[in-house]
């Protein structure tokens, strides 16, 4: 037997043994899952991205979905003029006023987040939404914009099936604490740091 054969039926053994192996593990698991909660944070770029990324998978089901963004503005973006194209399936709402340094209105900003959480807290018990994105709440509960033991409980208390996504950096350890999926974003390397603005179609 050549190298390469050696090679191929060694590959092929270890194969059958990684399957039976994901065999075992997924034999206990169950596709009646509830409602998950799933946080993207972190200081690294992506998390909002990542999230629009699971938005459009949900569109491809035919899924319907809320989105709420707390902090971005009223900015033109690409995944806001995208996902236009799918009135029937979306709905979209801009409740921030730009970024904090942006503002510099404490109070304004205060209100901004109490309209924004009235209006996820209609998403989230809308039974025509299967999935609701808050884009940057994360933002507005690290400047104690908003209470977190109240948006811990409201998120509790949403309707068994409903998902939620929830971006932005340094989320809350209550929030990490009742989440069922965590991902921490970690910045390696950035182009801002080499002078090179945010790109359209790459960053916005």
């Amino acid at each position: 037997m050549t190298d390469e054969a050696e090679k191929n039926a060694a590959h092929t053994l270890a194969m059958q043994a990684l399957k039976a192996e994901r065999e075992a593990l997924m034999a206990d698991k169950t596709d009646e899952a509830p409602g998950l909660l799933v946080v993207n944070t972190g200081d690294g770029k992506g998390k909002s991205t990542a999230a629009f990324g699971t938005v459009a998978r949900a569109l491809g089901w035919g899924h319907k979905v809320g989105i709420v963004q707390y902090i971005k503005g009223k900015w033109i973006t690409g995944e806001r003029q995208f996902f236009d194209k799918f009135p029937d399936q979306l709905r979209w709402e801009v409740m921030g006023q730009g970024f904090t340094w942006d503002t510099q209105d404490r109070a304004k900003d205060i209100a901004a987040a109490e309209a924004a959480w009235a209006l996820s807290l209609e998403m989230l018990h809308d039974p025509s939404l299967n999935l609701v994105l808050l884009d940057e709440l994360n933002i507005a509960l690290r400047y104690d914009y908003l209470d977190i033991d109240r948006i811990v409980a409201d998120l509790q208390a949403r309707p068994r099936d409903k998902h939620v996504l929830v971006t932005g950096r340094n989320a809350k350890p209550q929030l990490i604490a009742i989440a069922d999926l965590v991902t921490e974003m970690t910045l390696v390397k950035h182009p801002f740091d080499q002078g090179i603005k945010a790109q359209r179609g790459l960053d916005f």
